[in-house]
């Protein structure tokens, strides 16, 4: 991933429904996830999967995107999370 103090990601959950999160450590966020010391939504939608990373500069843009890709639909999901896993740089 990019060198960046703050991400923005999308997690798809085991009942196909997305969950949207900023993190400074995406690796360690989503092993707190996977091992249910995560948020409460994906407690009870386990496994998760890492479907979509994006670096932002710093924490009030990383909430200002959260916010943005919350609202955004299915599909805008979808077409970022397959754009970013058809990236060679995505790792």
């Amino acid at each position: 991933m990019a060198e960046s103090s703050w991400f923005v990601y999308l997690l798809k959950c085991s009942d196909d429904s997305f969950y949207t999160g900023i993190a400074q450590d995406v690796e360690e966020r989503l092993h707190r996830h996977q091992t249910s010391r995560g948020a409460e939504y994906t407690k009870a939608r386990l496994p998760v999967e890492l479907v979509y990373v994006e670096a932002v500069e710093n924490d009030s843009k990383a909430v200002f995107r959260e916010k943005w890709l919350k609202r955004q639909t299915r599909q805008v999901k979808e077409e970022l999370m397959r754009v970013w896993q058809a990236s060679p740089n995505r790792g």
